[in-house]
């Protein structure tokens, strides 16, 4: 694109002066005087003739020497910003002048200004909420500002600058303002108790509009004066009359009678409650109420009824073999069309009669396919974490363990995953496979169904921990235990402590577990980033010791020796090209655990 300067003049664009021809008037010779001699009236039409064509061609040339000044630069004349002239300049020039004034103003413009919300005022200082002057888009601004021939001649037009403000730090700033003036929107609900429509009905939210403040904002901060921001109700866009209509005319005929699916393969009914459960109304964030089956949750209430008629997909999956990453492959499945599924359900939910579905099976592909599991770079073994049974492999705690421990072999973990626990392995309990063992309850040991998992839990953690992968969640356990390693171990309770890591690189990351007749292991396997992951410990500090308590004796009570306990600090140190590029702080704090003895104490 050329660039228009001195080397390059721009083209003429101004447009042309129209200019009306004038009739100079003629004065015919009186009949009583006669004529000059020697023509004498021909010299004289001849010099009133040639003095018009003089003051016409001086006119024309005086208007178009105006024009020139008129259109001069790129800037109109007589245009101002901030009460500075920018007309008649290039817009470099321009945005040299505007600048000069911006500079001469700038201790008046970084000054923190008064912001009022409500009841509250606060100052806000322009840098923290990115407000500042736009130089390029208000000169622009200035050059658009075309105005009449005329008005470019004698006219003047202010023009207001192009202010830019980061609505989302000024949201923030506001948002602290406004404090608990304000209240969030309830938005409306309809959920199911069994088969009994609840409804929660919308409520307005008060707060700051974004758009609005910045433009109030923005326009009071160069004026100087304390700025208004108001509070501005919203309404959800679903009313308390919809609400009750949509329960009237869909929640509550949804589930007054089952629905009879029907297939190629066969047919299966849908009772009311495993319509309520997959019946949900989705609030989006204006508040409009949105009907919709969620076909997954509909599958997991039919559980083996849909599995007569339809075979589900399964993902290719990964062993270790000869000490190597194997791909198994998966197979594809014949499933209903989810899509079709919910949208002919939806149809059907209103009526009395007629409540039946046709469902037609189509291909399923497995969501991890062979040739996706081989892309993902799992090729060598990261890291891997062993800990001890504390009794024979056959004890119920140890069974626990080996129970967790063959539910995780094998999962993958995809790139910017995040791995929960408690969300892979669901409830843990009799129906799993799990058993009776201690668990740690109210700060003593009593027994509990899954007791020992904690230990796969705390296997698990310290396999990601040494293959360098993001910690998200987990917790130590309240009291030290001397199998585990200090600080860098995890506990796990249903639902409510949960260990959760995200895997933080590029590449697949698979989690093998295996066991022996003493000890489980978890390796984790993909492609190794670091050079190395050490742990670096700090000294024990504010010791304290067990106290002695007494138990009601019975098949309830557990004894224990009780620990000391102590505050600690751990650092995970990751090196890569032989420099430290991580270091991170662990710390915990480990009560005392009693010594539990079952039986009375001394009187």
């Amino acid at each position: 694109m050329t660039q228009y300067g001195e080397k390059h003049p721009p083209p003429d664009d101004r447009p042309t002066i129209q200019v009306t021809a004038v009739a100079w008037p003629v004065e015919e010779p009186s009949p009583t005087v006669a004529p000059p001699p020697g023509g004498g009236q021909s010299r004289s039409r001849r010099f009133r003739l040639l003095l018009a064509a003089g003051v016409a061609t001086a006119v024309l040339g005086s208007l178009a020497g105006v024009g020139t000044w008129a259109y001069a630069g790129d800037v109109p004349r007589g245009t101002t910003v901030l009460g500075t002239e920018l007309g008649g300049r290039s817009r470099a020039d321009a945005a040299r002048e505007l600048r000069a004034e911006l500079e001469r103003r700038a201790a008046v413009l970084a000054a923190p200004f008064e912001v009022r919300v409500g009841e509250r005022t606060a100052q806000i200082t322009p840098a923290d909420v990115g407000l500042a002057v736009d130089v390029e888009a208000t000169v622009a601004a200035a050059a658009a500002a075309q105005a009449h021939a005329v008005d470019r001649l004698v006219g003047s037009r202010e023009v207001e600058p192009v202010v830019r403000v980061d609505e989302e730090r000024l949201s923030a700033a506001l948002e602290k303002l406004v404090g608990d003036q304000g209240r969030k929107m309830i938005k409306p609900a309809i959920t199911f108790a069994g088969t009994k429509p609840k409804v929660r009905y919308p409520q307005p939210s008060l707060a700051v509009d974004p758009q609005d403040a910045a433009r109030v904002v923005t326009a009071g901060w160069l004026g100087g004066q304390p700025v208004t921001v108001p509070l501005v109700e919203s309404h959800a866009a679903t009313t308390a009359e919809e609400v009750d209509r949509l329960v009237v005319e869909l929640a509550k005929p949804a589930v007054a009678a089952p629905v009879r699916l029907v297939t190629d393969k066969g047919a299966v009914t849908i009772p009311p409650a495993a319509i309520a459960k997959s019946l949900r109304f989705v609030a989006d964030d204006a508040g409009k109420l949105t009907p919709k089956v969620d076909v997954k949750r509909l599958r997991d209430a039919l559980g083996d009824d849909l599995a007569e008629i339809e075979v589900a997909p399964k993902d290719a999956r990964m062993t270790i073999s000869g000490g190597k990453p194997k791909v198994v492959a998966g197979r594809p499945g014949q499933q209903l069309d989810p899509a079709a599924l919910g949208r002919d359900l939806l149809a059907v939910l209103p009526k009395v009669d007629g409540r039946e579905v046709a469902g037609k099976l189509a291909p399923a592909k497995p969501e991890l396919t062979a040739e996706k599991l081989a892309g993902l770079g799992i090729k060598e073994k990261v890291s891997s974490f062993t800990t001890r049974f504390t009794g024979g492999l056959s004890s119920p705690r140890s069974q626990n363990i080996v129970t967790i421990a063959k539910d995780v072999d094998g999962t993958v973990v995809m790139p910017g995953e995040t791995f929960s626990l408690n969300g892979h392995t669901g409830e843990r309990s009799y129906a799993q496979g799990y058993r009776d063992a201690p668990v740690i309850l109210d700060g003593k040991l009593v027994p509990g169904v899954g007791g020992g998992t904690s230990q796969f839990t705390t296997t698990l953690f310290n396999a990601t921990y040494y293959a360098g992968l993001e910690d998200v969640q987990h917790k130590p356990h309240s009291y030290y235990f001397s199998r585990y390693p200090a600080v860098i171990e995890s506990t796990i309770f249903w639902p409510n402590l949960d260990f959760k890591f995200r895997n933080n690189t590029e590449y697949g990351v698979l989690i093998d577990t295996s066991y022996t007749g003493s000890s489980v292991t978890v390796s984790i396997w993909s492609t190794k980033i670091w050079d190395s992951v050490k742990t670096e410990y700090g000294p024990r500090r504010n010791i304290t010791s067990p106290k002695t308590v007494y138990l009601e004796p019975g098949p309830t009570c557990i004894p224990a020796n009780g620990s000391q306990g102590f505050t600690q600090d751990a650092f995970r140190v990751i090196k890569k090209d032989g420099k430290v590029v991580k270091r991170e702080k662990f710390s915990w704090t480990y009560s005392a655990e009693p010594r539990f003895i079952c039986g009375r104490g001394p009187s």
